[in-house]
């Protein structure tokens, strides 16, 4: 038997990951996004490659997320392992995390000739049960809408975000136009036929009628939880050391190659630091890079000032000047 199979392999450029898109655009594509350091995405190899004997007619291609930058920062990937799915030079569906399981069921279930719902039955409900709740208690406000509260896809739920925006009402949002299996599961789980539908504390409180009902009667701050402005938080963040270095995962394990350096580089002066993980917290995540207008991670702040990412901070070492700038001297 031969090391590789014709549909299990590697693409090390941007200008091979489009061709073979463009190549087998008429079959589902899968593509890991790995990183050889992580023993998961090993783990998630070995799963692919058995995947591959099953599904002929599949492609299965690996990518480095950090050897390809170019790919990596198009698609947004955030850590390792992740999977996207492409059919017809489009990306229809992303898996974060080693789960084999799902990913085994998103193959069968996308390979099929339908693409989309076809074979959806092979998904045991207690799965899709378990997924709606995980989803619905993701944040203490959880709001599933038609597209992102940036760029709302219906009028509906438009209304509802600036309702929400008005009332300084700190949510989480879910895009069920991105998942067909959510959007189907969430109309039965919660008994409600449409959407944009708002969770509060796991409770599902209702549509954009309901919401408006609320705003009239006065009862809408005391139904959500009081929370502190994304802005406050972030602030109270940034200064809640002197040095806080934001980053995929912490000191101990850092989740991305341009973390692992900064921490490499932050730990050679010997000046005391403290970390955020990003990874864990999406609200955070997004919010600091619209206020700090700085778009990648990791971000590194001294005395509540953004000093910038892995490149400057590289260049401050280069120049002598690390040490003295974390001190806050310069």
């Amino acid at each position: 038997m031969s090391g590789s199979m014709a549909n299990f392999t590697d693409a090390t450029s941007l200008q091979q990951f489009e061709e073979f898109l463009k190549h087998y655009s008429k079959s589902l594509t899968v593509v890991h996004f790995h990183a050889p350091w992580a023993p998961q995405c090993s783990q998630m190899n070995d799963v692919m490659a058995e995947l591959a004997k099953e599904h002929k007619h599949t492609m299965f291609l690996k990518l480095e997320a950090e050897a390809v930058p170019e790919v990596s920062e198009k698609y947004e990937i955030a850590s390792v392992p992740t999977f996207l799915f492409f059919k017809g030079c489009k990306k229809i569906d992303k898996l974060d995390g080693a789960h084999a399981p799902e990913l085994t069921n998103k193959v069968q279930r996308l390979g099929s000739s339908g693409g989309g719902a076809a074979g959806t039955g092979d998904i045991p409900k207690e799965d899709l049960n378990e997924r709606l709740k995980r989803l619905i208690n993701a944040a203490p406000c959880m709001l599933f809408m038609k597209g992102s509260p940036q760029e709302p896809r219906c009028g509906f739920s438009r209304q509802i975000v600036q309702i929400l925006k008005d009332h300084n009402i700190q949510y989480s949002s879910f895009d069920i136009l991105s998942d067909e299996e959510v959007r189907q599961g969430l109309k039965t789980f919660s008994n409600w036929p449409t959407f944009p539908q708002i969770y509060v504390s796991g409770d599902l409180i209702g549509g954009l009628d309901i919401l408006k009902e609320l705003v009239d009667s006065g009862e809408l701050e005391n139904t959500f939880p009081k929370t502190v402005s994304l802005e406050h938080r972030l602030k109270s963040l940034i200064n809640k050391a002197p040095i806080v270095l934001f980053m995929k995962g912490n000191k101990e394990t850092a989740k991305c190659g341009f973390s692992r350096q900064i921490i490499e580089i932050m730990n050679s002066t010997g000046v005391e630091y403290d970390t955020f993980d990003i990874l864990e917290n999406e609200e955070v995540r997004q919010g600091l890079k619209a206020f700090s207008n700085w778009p990648t991670y990791p971000q590194l702040y001294v005395k509540g000032d953004l000093i910038g990412g892995l490149d400057i901070v590289k260049e401050l070492k280069e120049n002598g000047e690390l040490v003295s700038v974390l001190k806050g001297e310069n």
